[in-house]
């Protein structure tokens, strides 16, 4: 296996930089995003897309309001977020200038993406203008706003969301640790780094959960849930040291650097990976090992025969989450009916709908065209 071929072939890369990499002792290290101007600006010069996804607006608050730890409130954690906000694109914008760029901020919410197919189009189509005019779009969480973000929410999931909503072909996730270890490097003297991840398994799960992270929200854990969703589409990542010198262009230039993890074989379609990956399952269908192999396997739809349980209550159109006889997540797919209306079809042959609902609009519980497999490598 072999990571140079997907470099040479990239022409749209996410970039995400952490705040471990982007703060420095008095605030924001302006030297370090200066260096990463000058590396994006030369590869847009190449001809690569690239779209920023940043971390830092809070960590740069907590540095600017000489606060040692983030507040545990809500609304304090917010205002530390919107102070830093400013002087994060103030800094970028000031770097990218001197290569004649100019850049844009787009501040989004993972409702922004799930809450509906439109505003999902709508944030896709304002990030494809920009990049159509050369500007390079700047990324983050609008922690401000987004209670349940600030909470739960990283960049390093919002940094996947966005390869997947944009089409990119590579994601790069620059942290303050050269890649993935098999324990925690800062305090295990034995600890090996991985530099190439077939696919993402819960042994690989292991050995991220056993590295935190410091200023940001998020551990190496959260980096390897955002290389399992992309993998799983056909993109690949890789996870590198944002404070190594020239790291961008040494990367694009063939070094072996940092943790690369390798991609499925065929990349997803915008839609699939908007049903698969970015909205959120409002319940879940458990079906039995003939249904399970028919999805996987044969490419089947869904139909009431294979589904042996329901969870949740959701109405017709709404994500649900396919979870098979071994108690593994199969796929994710948009219903043709309600919880109520599956749990009296639910083990009963197709041709009995009409008889027990008194209709039959669709065959399917959920479409083929409407379901996402999410693979074999997300569970091992």
């Amino acid at each position: 296996m072999e990571r140079r071929p997907y470099f040479g072939r990239a022409k749209r890369v996410v970039v995400k930089v952490g705040s471990n990499v982007l703060t420095g002792t008095n605030g924001l290290d302006t030297g370090l995003i200066a260096s990463l101007a000058r590396q994006i600006s030369e590869m847009t010069g190449r001809g690569l897309e690239v779209l920023l996804v940043s971390s830092g607006a809070m960590a740069a608050g907590q540095k600017k309001m000489e606060i040692a730890c983030r507040p545990e409130d809500i609304p304090g954690r917010q205002a530390v977020a919107a102070i830093g906000q400013a002087g994060l694109m103030l800094a970028y914008e000031t770097a990218f200038a001197t290569h004649g760029r100019k850049v844009a901020q787009i501040l989004l919410t993972i409702d922004d993406l799930r809450a509906n197919r439109r505003r999902y189009l709508n944030a896709r189509n304002t990030i494809n203008t920009l990049i159509s005019w050369l500007v390079i779009p700047v990324i983050n969480e609008n922690d401000t706003v987004a209670v349940d973000e600030i909470r739960f929410g990283d960049n390093d999931n919002l940094s996947a969301l966005i390869a997947l909503m944009m089409d990119a072909d590579l994601l790069i996730n620059l942290t303050d640790i050269d890649g993935l270890y098999t324990g925690n490097p800062r305090t295990e003297k034995t600890a090996e780094k991985i530099s190439l991840v077939p696919g993402v398994t819960r042994r690989i799960e292991r050995y991220a959960s056993g590295i935190p992270g410091t200023l940001g929200t998020g551990g190496m854990l959260t980096k390897i849930k955002a290389a399992k969703k992309i993998t799983a589409a056909g993109i690949p990542m890789v996870i590198a040291d944002g404070h190594a010198k020239n790291i961008l262009i040494r990367l694009f230039s063939g070094e072996i650097l940092g943790t690369f993890f390798m991609p499925a074989e065929s990349k997803l379609s915008n839609r699939k990976c908007w049903i698969g990956f970015t909205l959120k399952p409002k319940g879940s269908l458990s079906i039995d090992a003939g249904a399970g192999a028919a999805i996987t396997g044969r490419g089947k739809s869904l139909l009431p025969g294979g589904i042996v349980g329901v969870t949740g209550e959701f109405a017709a159109g709404e994500p649900v989450e396919i979870v098979g006889a071994d108690g593994v997540r199969l796929a994710t797919g948009l219903v043709n009916y309600n919880a109520a209306d599956i749990r009296k079809i639910m083990g009963n042959r197709t041709s009995s709908i009409k008889e027990i609902l008194g209709q039959k609009p669709y065959d399917e519980v959920i479409h083929r065209n409407n379901m996402t497999v999410l693979g074999e490598c997300l569970e091992q």
